[in-house]
């Protein structure tokens, strides 16, 4: 096992697995919590847990995700025959959830969430939002959006909210040891478009099938060929460019983890970036 090898499974878990590497910011799901997890065993074994707590509105539901990264992970899922490596816990009771949600907002009279058999109080007074930092939207007067109000819970029930060990070894060995659990860290989101190049062949086919459906008045094969080798070029071009400065293993936060997990030496972890996985750090998370 070397480090290199850990930030190229890193580096590659989004063309490996169906999806990308974790998203803080991504735009369907409002950030509220985040937890890492490294885990080590004999034989070269590792595996690292990333969950990620966000409420997200299409699906009506604060979910807590969990991101896996390793070389024996086991009871993974699959999406048209690609392999999965995240799943979703629902903390809060969805008949409770539901009941005192209207619409993203919380109900004028809601006054718990049932957090895994637990209440955890909910409230309704502006001033303590802003005196936890967190600025009301309001969209609608004297309304409290559901990401602001789970956003207040966590201040003192934080550890409702996040994995237990068995839901974190869902997909891990039971005989790997957590050596390192950080609540905070520096990190980039890293997605590559990965768009693929069509053959000339393809290309055609393409053309002629859209030129059926739509007629697609005024445009010629030579354009449509041109427009789409056109987005081509840019599409590489953004990967390549997200590749060199986005990608885990091209910051410390990922290379000093994966000395700790070869070294077995928590003490290599003495990070110089400035940690940024706290929401506010993600304003754009949830925006569409």
């Amino acid at each position: 096992m070397t480090e290199q090898e850990i930030l190229d499974k890193l580096d590659n878990s989004s063309i490996e697995y169906y999806g990308s590497f974790v998203q803080l910011g991504h735009p369907y799901s409002f950030l509220l919590d985040t937890r890492l997890n490294v885990f080590r065993g004999d034989n070269d074994r590792w595996a690292i847990a990333v969950e990620k707590l966000g409420y997200n509105p299409r699906g009506e539901a604060i979910i807590l995700e969990i991101y896996y990264y390793g070389n024996c992970l086991i009871n993974l899922g699959s999406y048209n025959n690609i392999p999965l490596n995240d799943y979703g816990i629902y903390p809060i009771d969805m008949d409770n959830f539901e009941e005192i949600t209207d619409g993203e907002a919380l109900k004028p009279d809601a006054k718990f969430w049932l957090v895994r058999g637990h209440q955890v109080p909910l409230t309704h007074t502006k001033q303590a939002y802003a005196d936890a930092g967190i600025e009301l939207k309001e969209y609608e007067p004297d309304t409290i959006r559901v990401e602001e109000a789970a956003r207040l819970v966590l201040l003192t029930n934080r550890d409702l909210f996040r994995a237990t060990d068995n839901e974190l070894y869902k997909c891990i060995p039971a005989d790997l040891k957590k050596i390192l659990v950080l609540n905070e860290w520096f990190h980039k989101d890293f997605f590559l478009n990965l768009s693929p190049t069509l053959s000339d062949e393809h290309l055609r086919q393409t053309y002629e099938f859209n030129k059926n459906l739509t007629g697609l008045p005024g445009i010629t094969f030579e354009t449509f060929a041109q427009a789409r080798r056109m987005h081509e070029i840019q599409a590489s071009e953004l990967d390549r460019e997200e590749w060199e400065t986005n990608r885990p293993g091209s910051y410390e936060t990922w290379q000093l983890i994966a000395k700790v997990i070869v070294t077995n030496d928590l003490t290599h972890y003495k990070p110089t970036l400035q940690p940024n996985t706290h929401w506010i750090h993600w304003p754009d998370s949830g925006s569409l």
